[in-house]
Order: C-alpha cells, then sequence, then structure tokens
C-alpha cells in the first residue's frame, strides 16, 4: 500500500473513530427511544467500520 493510501486510510479511521465517540455520547442524552435506538445503531455501525479499518490498517503493516 502507497504511503498516499495508508494516509487516506489513517483519516477514514480518525473520522470512524470521532463518530462513534460521538454517538457513544449523545445516546444517553436522548430521552426518545426510537431516536435513541437508532444513535446506538449508528455507534455500532461506526465501531464495526473502526474495527475494518483499522484491520486493513494493521495487515498493511504487516
Amino acid at each position: 500500500m502507497s504511503p498516499k493510501e495508508l494516509l487516506y486510510i489513517e483519516d477514514a479511521l480518525s473520522h470512524q473513530k470521532e463518530m462513534r465517540d460521538l454517538c457513544a455520547s449523545f445516546a444517553p442524552q436522548i430521552s426518545d427511544p426510537e431516536l435513541k435506538t437508532f444513535v446506538q445503531s449508528l455507534e455500532a455501525k461506526y465501531t464495526d467500520g473502526y474495527t475494518k479499518l483499522y484491520g486493513v490498517l494493521s495487515s498493511a503493516a504487516c
């Protein structure tokens, strides 16, 4: 993987983490159950995306 591609993956990883952390911090503050469930599902999707991107980054480092 080229250095530019690695930088792109690192940037995407940072965005996934930021969005995951935002969802995690806002979900407890939401009183509407349907909206809260939606935000929690977004958190799970961002966690999954983070994990997959981290796997790409880890495999590229080997």
